[in-house]
């Protein structure tokens, strides 16, 4: 089973700016048949404008924009509190990833990190810089 990607507000923000290595991994991804993940909060964090984002636009239509339920909020929660965090979104996107088996592209690799490594995720998450 090819592992599933789960995209922070970073790797989001580098689609829309075009970046061409991000570029390149997210096409590859949908050649391999990768699913992509993006948690509906992230979404939220780095949408502004969709008539000056339509690449942001085009990458989720490729991608498996994925609802936050109270569950997983709950979880976010507590991993925040586990991991003496704020950022409940990156603690969701860790939450997605660890239920999901699947490689996190992001900008903050060591906020990302300190969250994993305090979800008890195991085997341990994959990270990726953008």
């Amino acid at each position: 089973m090819i592992p599933p990607y789960v995209y922070d507000a970073g790797a989001l923000i580098a689609l829309d700016n075009s970046d061409r290595s991000m570029w390149a991994r997210h096409k590859l991804a949908l050649d391999e048949g990768r699913d992509i993940h993006v948690p509906a909060v992230v979404v939220g964090q780095v949408w502004r404008d969709g008539r000056r984002q339509a690449r942001l636009g085009t990458v989720l239509a490729g991608c498996q924009v994925d609802s936050v339920g109270l569950d997983a909020s709950k979880a976010a929660g507590v991993l925040c509190g586990k991991a003496r965090s704020f950022d409940v979104v990156d603690a969701t996107v860790v939450v997605m990833a660890t239920a999901l088996s699947a490689i996190v592209w992001t900008s903050d690799p060591r906020d990302i990190r300190k969250l994993a490594d305090n979800s008890g995720a195991r085997p341990a998450l994959l990270i990726r810089a953008v």
